[in-house]
């Protein structure tokens, strides 16, 4: 797992929230998975430890990941289930647009036309 603190990338607390939240919906850390602790990511990111902890606070609401006293904090089942298989098929859309020379912006038209034909 790597994260990263750019002076220009907005706070460090949602940097690594981004970057955590990016690492679980693309299938970098799976189900279950254990997140550093917060002092230990903190340390290695030369950053408060209220800084991950605020990071983690936030993954926890929005239900990527579930802490537990004791056992730490780890990646939400539910999270990385249904983001593996949206990030399966993102890989599989990328694949097909550049087989076709179509670029990022055609593809995100063509995905958001498809999104708002099928409601």
């Amino acid at each position: 797992m790597r994260i990263t603190i750019s002076p220009s990338g907005g706070t460090p607390a949602e940097q690594v929230y981004d970057q955590l939240r990016g690492l679980i919906t693309t299938g970098g850390l799976a189900a279950d998975d254990r997140l550093p602790s917060v002092r230990r990511l903190a340390a290695d990111l030369g950053v408060a430890p209220g800084t991950i902890a605020k990071a983690y606070r936030r993954l926890e609401e929005d239900e990527f990941v579930v802490s537990r006293t004791g056992a730490g904090t780890r990646v939400s089942p539910q999270a990385s289930a249904v983001s593996r298989s949206v990030a399966r098929a993102a890989r599989s859309l990328i694949v097909a647009a550049k087989h076709d020379g179509l670029t990022y912006e055609d593809t995100q038209r063509a995905l958001r036309a498809m999104w708002m034909s099928d409601r």
